[in-house]
């Protein structure tokens, strides 16, 4: 039942987020492994769309947080309102407290509300003075960057966004998708009927996450995928050039990511097994934003998809 409602959900954001299979597919595989999302791309390629459709088809609320400069930590966690007529302090929830969470343009804000943001995704509460409050059990955080603008930014730190499971980048589409957009947005400016959102509710979503976690994954498979985060660790063992490329791996929060994102990319597929393709279709996205290049990479004109792929070939498939 679950896996059914899962495909007619896939169905549906490919019905409004035309040609971003990509993101549509990972939006659900992170749903599945519960983990966040960064996502990187030019403006105006449906990122902010694509949760707002998940949102209408899933049981629970969404807010978007616009990123900016003079954004303050309260602004996501809220803050203790003063009653003058109670003489009491009452606890304002921010955005944090909603089910998804967009926050578009993470990079526009400073260290402090990419730190307030980061811990609730790691911790899964916030703490205001000294008191603490646990966010809800559902709780995906989607985040975009713009990569086209680099005034007026504040990169992520390294560290900081390890907390993401996965980084997607995703690029302009292709002519035909583009007319198929355009179709899309004049059927919508002119009211036709649109196509109806399934309904999941939260039990339906966790219910699904334990199927997930259910699925068989063979042990030479887990040698390799734990092969795979070694590699980023120990680079010089594979190949000279990935020794002189990669500064530092990945760490074990990478090998549990990867698990996770797998077994869920798998059982979208209908599978109740994990293969090598379902490790390798995530391994760009989980490993991504986790190793750091260096100096002799970025000298070199080496970008961090080219070494995974180097890793990817390097290390033996069972």
């Amino acid at each position: 039942m679950a896996a059914t409602q899962f495909t007619q959900l896939q169905a549906y954001l490919d019905t409004q987020v035309v040609g971003q299979q990509l993101l549509t597919t990972n939006i659900l595989v992170a749903l599945l492994a519960d983990g966040h999302l960064l996502v990187e791309g030019p403006p105006g390629l449906a990122k902010t769309r694509a949760v707002n459709a998940l949102a209408k088809s899933i049981e629970g609320d969404f807010h978007r947080v616009q990123f900016t400069p003079d954004l303050l930590p309260a602004d996501l966690t809220g803050t203790d309102i003063y009653r003058p007529e109670t003489g009491n302090f009452i606890f304002q929830q921010g955005p944090l407290f909603h089910n998804l969470v967009l926050a578009d343009e993470i990079n526009r804000a400073p260290a402090k509300v990419q730190s307030a943001l980061l811990e609730a995704m790691a911790e899964r509460q916030i703490t205001v003075g000294n008191k603490t409050y646990n966010l809800p059990d559902l709780f995906l955080v989607m985040a975009t960057q713009n990569p086209l603008e680099q005034e007026g930014t504040y990169p992520l730190p390294e560290a900081q966004l390890d907390r993401f499971l996965m980084h997607l980048e995703i690029d302009y589409p292709g002519a035909q998708t583009e007319l198929e957009i355009l179709r899309l947005t004049r059927d919508e400016a002119m009211h036709k009927v649109p196509v109806a959102p399934p309904k999941l509710t939260q039990s339906d979503i966790f219910a699904a996450r334990q199927q997930v976690l259910g699925i068989h994954l063979d042990e030479s498979l887990e040698r390799y995928l734990v092969e795979l985060i070694i590699a980023t660790r120990q680079p010089e063992k594979y190949h000279a050039d990935l020794g002189n490329w990669i500064e530092f791996g990945a760490s074990p929060r990478a090998t549990i990511a990867l698990d996770k994102c797998a077994r869920a990319h798998a059982w979208l597929m209908g599978r109740d097994f994990v293969g090598p393709d379902n490790i390798q279709a995530v391994f760009h996205n989980v490993l991504r934003h986790r190793v750091l290049l260096s100096y002799e990479a970025e000298a070199e004109g080496v970008s961090r998809n080219q070494v995974l792929d180097k890793i990817l070939h390097l290390v033996p498939v069972p």
